[in-house]
């Protein structure tokens, strides 16, 4: 049986990382996806890469409405290894903090919690006020990951594509996925 990921999308900023997770993820026969577009979402995607809804589709093994509350990954029952949210709205962090699924984002996240399985929200927000901040840590309270993008610059010299590569790779690394290239390595400054 392949191994499965829910890779959501909302309607924060950088949706890159989102197709970027999905675009590696497929190169990976074992690991099947699940996606999740919010209108939102779909709004940055045309906005910010010129993307249609069927393109981002075409990417993954199997879609889902966002309003599909009945969709199979909506069930603890459905075998899944995780899933992440990238690129994760306040509004939809904010719905995962407090347990609301009103969509089958916030509800598969919530089914993800509950069942103890990985959750890796990539929030698109600066600056933070309290409210976001106490939903960060409610999240992680609740065993979930918060892991806001941000680029590592000791690497020098690298481009923006490499950035959002080294970011992915490190979230997909949660899931136990090392892509050779992704992630560089510190190895102290000796070196």
């Amino acid at each position: 049986m392949s191994k499965r990921l829910i890779v959501a999308m909302t309607g924060a900023t950088g949706a890159i990382y989102g197709l970027r997770m999905l675009e590696l993820l497929g190169e990976l026969p074992e690991w099947q996806t699940h996606l999740i577009v919010s209108q939102a979402g779909l709004v940055n995607l045309q906005h910010e890469l010129g993307m249609t809804k069927r393109q981002i589709h075409s990417l993954a093994d199997v879609h889902h409405d966002i309003n599909d509350i009945a969709a199979s990954i909506a069930s603890g029952a459905f075998r899944i290894d995780g899933m992440v949210i990238a690129p994760c709205s306040m509004k939809t962090l904010a719905a995962v903090a407090h347990g609301f699924g009103d969509n089958l984002i916030s509800r598969s996240a919530d089914v993800t919690l509950k069942e103890r399985r990985r959750l890796v929200l990539v929030p698109r927000e600066t600056p933070l006020n309290l409210a976001h901040l106490r939903n960060m840590v409610a999240v992680t309270e609740m065993g979930g990951i918060v892991f806001p993008p941000l680029p590592a610059f000791y690497g020098r010299d690298k481009t923006l594509a490499e950035m959002i590569d080294e970011s992915v790779g490190r979230i997909l690394s949660f899931f136990g996925i090392e892509i050779d290239g992704l992630v560089e390595s510190w190895e102290g400054l000796s070196r």
